[in-house]
């Protein structure tokens, strides 16, 4: 029997760039630990090309992605929510408690070198949560 992974719930302002980001990246490279999920403070309702092709051009897909609002079901399943918004959780999230916040910069309009330093940067977080959340497994 496989250990319960953890609902990642990835949150930014449009979901439209770093979450989604952050969701393909995580399905791929974290799946044996968390079940990643996305979505927008207030949503573009759209992928934007750039954002899709940064992650085409690093080998992810970004089938099935989509820029959507958080849901109460969507909230409510999460067992972690991670914050790329900006924005301070006490006041952006109802239960900041769940809540971890992640500092990296919005490339929304910003050229094709910005998105992939912010792609890289997600890597880097989400294999450093991935390798925290399997110490977490081992120990219990």
């Amino acid at each position: 029997m496989s250990a319960k992974k953890v609902r990642v719930l990835f949150v930014c302002i449009g979901n439209a760039c770093r979450s989604p980001m952050a969701e393909a990246v995580a399905k791929r490279e974290a799946a044996d630990v968390l079940e990643a999920s996305s979505a927008g403070l207030y949503p573009l309702g759209e992928i934007p090309d750039e954002t899709q092709e940064t992650l085409s051009r690093n080998g992810y897909s970004a089938v099935g992605l989509s820029s959507k609002p958080i849901t109460n079901k969507a909230w409510n399943e999460a067992d972690l929510v991670i914050n790329l918004s900006g924005r301070i959780r006490d006041i952006a999230f109802d239960d900041p408690a769940k809540v971890e916040d992640w500092e990296v910069a919005d490339p929304y309009g910003a050229n094709p070198a910005f998105y992939q330093t912010i792609l890289e940067q997600l890597q880097q977080r989400i294999r450093l949560l991935a390798n925290r959340l399997r110490r977490q497994r081992k120990s219990k």
